[in-house]
């Protein structure tokens, strides 16, 4: 509540801190004072009259998770593909549901799939969007975004091919204003060069980050070498992130490295869809932190815990050398790099936005808390969140979401889902599998 100089504060009291901030370091038991929204102090102990406090006790403080891709309007059918290759997959939602899909059912899927995310502790996502069908569609996604209380961006995918698409780019710019936007590039892997240079230079035009898919081993349409490409055409920066990565060579992840591009890991889905090896220890050796992230519901869990369990097996299994503390940067501050907002989120550092989760420390599955990163990344699920704040705002208390109504929410979630399996003639049960070989 405000206070008598007008300003708001909280003090998260007697918690087990792991700030991820060098210069703090991590407190076995430590306070963290919130101040209009931001992180105003981090100490042994704070004293802060007439703030809220917060009983941290039993808990781990922790800096909310980020999510750099994932595609939420997907979320109805999930657990569908939990078999498909990624040709499957393709076949399945793109070539065979996506063109059911209603305004109204990516509004459902979005906004379920954020309230997902905020539930298991991710405060930042980014949503790359590629059911652009029509541009009701974008405004259905944009409109479930804004109503979730994380901070998400919008990353519109325009699909594949040559077609224009700066006209309506610049009508979704200018719905989706600041930081808050991003441009998923159609190429260099599913358009020519040519396109992939227009769409960085509108992108630059209107001040927009760029995120862009590249897996595979060889056989890509326009050739074995987009990174290469982009680089010889100068379209590699600092705003560049490269989803996945399976498949480019050394010399190129070194080329995204020269570069200042960030990468985003799905390793779940990489390593069930036939991908390729999660890059992790490549990127490292070219000087690159990767950021986690989902990618899709259909094929794999929702959560960041999921993937960074994953990614550290696989690591740790390549000899890799990569430690628990590594990984657990990869889903907050590196995350938070790779979507422009590093200076703002990823660590529990003094002037950061105060997003922050708690976790119960004295569940079964992680109690004994001696190694807090280590439990983190080794043992913890969704089902330990106990509090997630945003900008200092409580969006999830004693286990539960706040002013969220789950049970209308998940009612019509149903009945879009039905609507658009009934559409397409399949089923939801695991049985449909996509036709052709994967």
């Amino acid at each position: 509540m405000p206070t008598s100089d007008g300003r708001t504060r909280t003090l998260v009291r007697g918690g087990a801190v792991v700030t991820l901030d060098s210069a703090t370091g991590d407190l076995p038991r430590g306070d963290v004072r919130v101040e209009d929204g931001r992180i105003a102090a981090v100490a042994a102990r704070l004293d802060v009259p007439g703030a809220d406090v917060v009983d941290a006790t039993g808990k781990i403080v922790l800096p909310g998770f980020v999510d750099s891709h994932r595609h939420t309007w997907q979320t109805a059918f999930r657990g569908v593909g939990a078999d498909w290759t990624f040709a499957q997959y393709g076949r399945a939602v793109h070539g065979t549901l996506r063109r059911h899909y209603r305004p109204q059912d990516v509004y459902l899927g979005t906004l379920l799939g954020r309230i997902e995310t905020l539930d298991s502790g991710v405060t930042t996502m980014l949503d790359w969007f590629h059911c652009a069908d029509r541009p009701d569609n974008a405004d259905a996604a944009v409109q479930a975004l804004r109503e979730a209380p994380g901070r998400s961006l919008f990353c519109y995918g325009a699909g594949s091919g040559d077609d224009p698409i700066a006209h309506e780019i610049r009508r979704v710019r200018d719905r989706v204003p600041g930081d808050d936007m991003v441009l998923g590039l159609r190429g260099p892997v599913a358009s020519t060069i040519g396109t992939t240079a227009a769409d960085v230079a509108l992108a630059r035009e209107l001040d927009l980050r760029v995120s862009v898919h590249v897996h595979g081993a060889t056989g890509w349409p326009h050739g074995d070498r987009p990174i290469a490409d982009m680089r010889d055409r100068g379209l590699l920066d600092d705003r560049t992130t490269v989803v996945h990565g399976n498949g480019l060579s050394d010399d190129q992840f070194a080329m995204l490295a020269d570069h200042g591009c960030t990468v985003s890991i799905s390793p779940d889905v990489e390593l069930k869809m036939g991908h390729g090896w999660p890059v992790t220890g490549r990127a490292l050796a070219a000087g690159i932190r990767p950021s986690l992230s989902v990618d899709d519901c259909p094929s794999a869990g929702g959560d960041m815990f999921s993937a960074m369990r994953t990614a550290f097996a696989v690591a740790r299994g390549s000899g890799e050398g990569v430690t628990a503390r590594d990984v657990l940067e990869f889903a907050t501050l590196n995350g938070a790099v790779a979507c422009g907002r590093g200076s703002r989120a990823g660590s529990i550092t003094p002037g950061k936005d105060a997003d922050l989760v708690l976790l119960d420390a004295e569940a079964p599955a992680v109690f004994p808390v001696g190694n807090a990163v280590g439990t983190i990344v080794t043992a913890a699920h969704p089902g330990l969140v106990d509090t997630v704040f945003v900008g200092g705002r409580v969006v999830k208390r004693d286990g539960r979401l706040v002013g969220a109504d789950l049970a209308a929410l998940r009612e019509r979630v149903l009945q879009s889902r039905d609507r658009i399996a009934a559409a397409a003639g399949i089923a939801v049960d695991g049985s449909w599998v996509p036709a052709g070989r994967g």
